[in-house]
């Protein structure tokens, strides 16, 4: 990437935590003018008649160029990227964003039972994000992203909505083309399909995972952190920029799946973006609106869980913990494990809860020569997953796909073969990196073992990260599956007396690689 112009000295290049760097970043650009543009322009912004820009509770302002929306006919100006997510309750909460390439008067969502009758407007919440030139070749960028919330929606049920603002109507008969569909989660346990993978980024690879995706029909996906690659480094140092006109291009590509499937995001290494906020999580509160039910949803916006028929959902900031990338390692003071343990125990009690799902970046187990394992994950959260019985642990950071046996104390409890049976009470728990989401792929010191192509090995050698960012090697025998290509996963939740999960991973060309079940002992 391009040499930054921000000038850090190399002493601090390599240092700096990413509030430190956000710091660095605002005083290197405010003494070039930009506090004193960005105070003229707000005022430019309330003329409009448009909120004020959200800062998603951090201390520094957001910096606006003035939009010009006295000349801009809304009627020419065409949303884009519309993306779901839901609530902290999925039964009764949608929140639609997206975005427009100008400043538009008075946003909005419709919503209805039909799609040619979507009567109740709700207004939408402006997020207009400024990015300067990091580097001499890229362009100061000016992003407005517009959210909607959706509550005492009736479960179950499938809605109609459309997206606009003055001068663009989605119920007009011409816009009819832009009006999608979603479903709020039932009451009772139903069988549904779930998807997942990380590390996506914009490309042909990413795109076809998307219509793959789309083709399970899935209730809802997750993503594993890395969306979209504008800090193509992603290594946490202040060397690192962001061209933020790929947030564009990414949200673009997903639009044709996550309008109408629920795009469930966390964050990772490359998502940490030091100019908007202390925390680097800036641009993601103002590009996503996500369940607000985490430790501190203001500061941590990946960190939040939700509920979906039988099956417990959590989301987890890895680079509050990790031992490989430490930018940000430390930063919820512990509070996030805290709230790890606490959430963890709320969905195993509550009712009719018969699996717990933990998704998070960084791999507490992978054998990848890039990543390997980070035992920051390892030492703060493995045991509370053990503890509370988590059934199913999903991963990226590795672009690649591989599959743990079933691990009790960091060491096999019992082999899964593909195909195999698994019971996360009785046999430990299952870690599945799903990595290969679009971006460019990682290699094994070994040979990849997937389904056509079984190799098993009795132990590979590896590494994991130890404090003080070094190497520790290690030789493990939990890597079940191995394969370098893309590819998703693709999970079937059957609810019932004898529940299960049927796990399967798909390459992008629609073969399958892996599959297994997991079940939990009779009266767990």
């Amino acid at each position: 990437m391009d040499t930054p112009r921000v000038g850090i000295p190399g002493r601090l290049a390599s240092r700096m935590t990413m509030p430190e760097q956000h710091e660095y970043l605002r005083g290197k650009f405010t003494r070039r003018g930009l506090l004193r543009a960005g105070a003229l322009t707000a005022g430019a912004v309330a003329g409009t008649g448009l909120p004020r820009p959200a800062d998603a509770g951090q201390r520094s302002p957001t910096l606006l160029t003035a939009p010009a929306t006295a000349k801009v006919d809304g009627s020419l100006v065409a949303p884009f990227g519309r993306h779901l997510a839901f609530g902290a309750d999925p039964r009764t909460q949608m929140r639609i964003s997206w975005q427009v390439p100008f400043a538009v008067r008075h946003p909005y969502v419709r919503v209805g039972l039909k799609p040619w009758e979507l009567s109740e407007l709700v207004p939408a919440e402006v997020r207009a994000l400024h990015t300067p030139a990091l580097t001499k070749k890229l362009p100061a960028v000016e992003q407005f992203y517009l959210h909607a919330a959706l509550d005492n929606l009736v479960p179950g049920q499938t809605y109609f909505y459309g997206v606009g603002h003055d001068g663009f109507d989605p119920a007009d008969p011409r816009r009819f083309a832009t009006v999608g569909a979603f479903s709020t989660a039932p009451v009772h346990a139903e069988p549904f399909v779930f998807t997942a993978f990380g590390d996506q980024g914009v490309g042909y690879h990413a795109l076809a995972n998307d219509q793959l995706i789309l083709g399970q029909n899935p209730a809802f996906h997750l993503h594993a952190g890395d969306l979209c690659y504008a800090d193509d480094s992603g290594a946490g140092k202040p060397a690192d920029v962001y061209d933020a006109r790929v947030w564009d291009q990414f949200l673009a590509q997903t639009e044709t799946v996550a309008a109408r499937v629920p795009w469930m995001v966390t964050t990772g290494n490359h998502d940490m973006e030091a100019w908007y906020s202390p925390n680097g999580y800036g641009g993601q509160s103002a590009r996503w609106t996500l369940p607000d039910n985490g430790f501190d949803p203001r500061r941590a916006p990946g960190v939040y869980s939700f509920a979906y028929g039988n099956v417990g959902v959590v989301a987890l900031d890895a680079n509050d913990v990790s031992y490989e990338i430490t930018a940000n390692t430390g930063y919820s003071a512990g509070r996030q494990t805290s709230w790890l343990d606490r959430r963890l125990r709320e969905l195993r009690e509550r009712p009719g809860t018969d699996f717990v799902v933990v998704f998070f970046h960084h791999c507490a187990f992978s054998t990848t020569r890039a990543h390997a394992s980070d035992g920051g994950v390892r030492d703060a959260w493995v045991p509370l997953f053990e503890k509370h019985r988590v059934d199913l642990v999903i991963n990226g950071h590795n672009h690649v796909y591989e599959r743990t046996d079933a691990i009790r104390g960091r060491r096999v409890n019992r082999t899964v073969p593909i195909g195999g049976s698994v019971d996360s009470v009785r046999d430990g728990i299952v870690y599945v990196t799903a990595g290969g989401a679009g971006k460019a792929l990682y290699d094994f010191g070994v040979t990849d073992s997937y389904e056509g192509q079984v190799k098993d090995l009795d132990s590979v050698t590896s590494y994991h990260w130890r404090k003080g960012r070094a190497k520790s090697p290690e030789t493990v025998e939990w890597s079940r599956v191995r394969y370098t290509g893309h590819s998703f996963l693709a999970v079937e939740v059957e609810p019932g007396r004898r529940p299960r999960l049927r796990v399967t991973a798909l390459a992008e060309t629609g073969a399958r690689i892996d599959h297994f079940e997991v079940v939990r002992s009779t009266g767990s």
